[in-house]
């Protein structure tokens, strides 16, 4: 039932796309007109569901984006306001906080010109300034004044004395297991 119902969603999804043209117009249409539900509500949700991505209907954009590997992974909440000329890679998120004891309760607002790299995660209700960079995998949760870059701090190592049991441990049948790479199957975990 489930392939059917994604099968109909594909075929409605090309009559909605030869409307919109793209993702972002049809954002555009759902979000001007404050639509969540129906048809195009449904085809919106499931092509971000096949990118495994989502964009909330509330999000705004002064100009759309460019996502240089598609918007695959990339999640933006609902409220998070986006700039113009913004470079967005593979996996980010643009994350609201909402936590009751949250300092920062809301959404991000990105400025214009700015470059977010590969899986960077900006959180809360924080302003990024115009035209600032944001390395991969940085992880932001303070406002940023204009012109900055923000990267992770330095790499940091830890040298054990002895060599680390990195086996893939799970529980099946209340018992632990490895994977075992010669015979490519979990083991039983041996004390």
């Amino acid at each position: 039932m489930f392939i059917i119902k994604n099968f109909f969603k594909d075929i409605i999804s090309i009559f909605v796309f030869i409307r919109f043209r793209n993702i972002f117009k049809l954002h555009e249409y759902l979000h001007n007109n404050k639509i969540t539900k129906g048809i195009k509500a449904t085809v919106y949700s499931h092509y971000l569901d096949k990118h495994n991505s989502f964009i909330g209907i509330n999000t705004t954009f002064e100009d759309y984006p460019y996502f240089p590997h598609g918007i695959s992974g990339v999640f933006m909440s609902e409220n998070a306001r986006i700039g113009k000329n913004c470079v967005i890679f593979q996996q980010v998120t643009i994350g609201s906080s909402i936590m009751a004891d949250s300092l920062k309760d809301g959404s991000p607002v990105i400025g214009d010109n700015c470059y977010i790299g590969a899986g960077a995660k900006i959180i809360g209700n924080i302003k990024i300034g115009n035209n600032c960079r944001i390395g991969a995998n940085a992880v932001v949760y303070e406002d940023i004044p204009d012109n900055c870059v923000v990267v992770n701090s330095k790499t940091r190592i830890i040298q054990k004395d002895k060599s680390l049991d990195n086996r893939f441990i799970v529980k099946a049948n209340n018992e632990l297991n490895y994977y075992d790479f010669k015979t490519k199957s979990l083991k039983k975990l041996e004390n």
